[in-house]
């Protein structure tokens, strides 16, 4: 017997917002999140724009005990926030359900580096006369003024660590940190986990911060972000033909997935059902999606052939867009062979138009898109939309949000260096 999995709570910290309402009152109204990055100096980098969460406090979600994760980065930060906003919301966080039960899956990515001490070092051991670093003398001032806690908090694996231990969730326990499709196939194995039967509720999505120097720099040495400094607002712009690259953003989003059997017996509330979910790997290039979109079409025909749906039961498709010339090209190329003729009917929308880039964590805050939908019957547009690409020739819900009431949703993830998820969500019948 396959269990039914369903969503019974949710949380987010975003760019657009620190609630799930707020998130979605502001994609309807076609908002950008995209500003001047604050958290550094960025004047000298090609890029100098990004997706911040602004004004977070997280004492405004866990009161006092905020004070205990003042060593943590923001990327758990945001995870603490989003969590307790998603157990809340399924009214389990005071509740007697079995936390032995109760697990947590994640994609959430790495931690930050002290990068201003670590940079500081490196200048104090730095000889300019052989051009070399001092390693033994780097060592022994790492070791005196370097921040035990905040070096631990590099680690991906802490997040869920935190979580489990703050929140007392005593089942299965992973993150996987799979670049932009983490948090969809955390959610995907999450619901694999419920429908085996070795949970019954996880706590799944997934958090991410890479606006700091050394995020920035790689993303810039791989040309891959948007260099429209003068317009940060206009910067992020899936499919349009003057697209030129993505913008960075940070945030996290957290889902309370449960099966559907133990939730009805406590009465909860449920947003939805997840129907299908499909993984593939491109197994082409490390830095290039596949050209003919051949793993794109392979997780979305299998996340279709779990939910056992056709295509032309999809209503709307929450794409990954974002916003750079390949994945844009690819993803439509790989909507037209799997949808066929429906692909030009099938409405489409890129959240990453105002949410930026969430890397890690932009599945879940897609997917948790995917589900307001469904409740509220009003499609998010894609901004920014202004010349249309003759090879990015489908719907792209331009500009203004649609209403269309649907009953099932497919939210596409494809990561950095080949790694592709899809999740069909669909309105929740008994």
């Amino acid at each position: 017997m396959r269990r039914r999995v369903v969503i019974t709570g949710m949380g987010a910290i975003t760019p657009l917002g620190h609630s799930v309402a707020e998130l979605y009152r502001q994609q309807i109204e076609g908002r950008s999140g995209v500003g001047r990055i604050t958290h550094f100096d960025a004047r000298t980098f090609p890029t100098q724009i990004a997706a911040e969460v602004r004004d977070f406090d997280l004492a405004r979600f866990l009161g006092q005990d905020a004070a205990r994760f003042e060593d943590v980065g923001a990327n758990c930060r945001f995870a603490l926030a989003a969590a307790r906003q998603a157990l809340e919301d399924a009214g389990v966080l005071d509740s007697d359900v079995n936390r032995r039960r109760f697990g947590v899956y994640l994609g959430t990515g790495e931690g930050q580096q002290d990068f201003f001490a670590f940079i500081s070092l490196i200048g104090r051991c730095y000889n300019p006369q052989t051009q070399t670093v001092d390693t033994r003398r780097f060592t022994e001032l790492a070791l005196q003024e370097l921040h035990p806690g905040r070096e631990r908090e590099q680690e991906p694996h802490t997040t869920v660590g935190h979580l489990a231990e703050y929140f007392q969730l005593e089942g299965p326990n992973y993150n996987c940190l799979t670049a932009c499709a983490a948090s969809s196939q955390a959610i995907g194995e999450a619901v694999e986990l419920i429908r085996r039967g070795e949970a019954a509720l996880v706590l799944s999505g997934g958090s991410h911060s890479m606006i700091h120097p050394f995020g920035v720099t790689g993303f810039c040495l791989l040309t891959a972000l948007s260099t429209r400094n003068d317009e940060p607002t206009k910067a992020s712009r899936p499919f349009d033909a003057l697209r030129d690259g993505f913008v960075l953003g940070e945030g996290a989003g957290m889902v309370v997935l449960e099966e559907l059997e133990h939730a009805k017996r406590r009465k909860a509330h449920i947003y939805a059902e997840i129907t299908g979910y499909g993984i593939s790997a491109d197994a082409f290039r490390i830095t290039d999606s596949h050209p003919e979109g051949r793993g794109a079409i392979a997780c979305m025909a299998d996340a279709l052939r779990d939910a056992r749906l056709k295509p032309q039961d999809i209503g709307y498709i929450n794409a990954h867009g974002t916003s750079t010339q390949v994945n844009d090209r690819v993803e439509t190329l790989a909507i037209k062979k799997v949808f066929g003729d429906y692909a030009y009917q099938v409405p489409i929308s890129s959240s990453k138009s105002m949410l930026g880039h969430l890397i890690a964590a932009a599945g879940v805050v897609e997917l948790i898109t995917c589900v307001m939908c469904l409740q509220h019957g009003v499609l998010p547009p894609t901004i920014n939309y202004e010349h249309p690409d003759p090879e990015c020739d489908l719907d792209y819900i331009p500009n203004v949000a649609r209403e269309k009431r649907v009953e099932h949703v497919l939210s596409n993830s494809f990561g950095f260096g080949g790694q592709n998820v899809s999740l069909v969500v669909s309105r929740f019948r008994d």
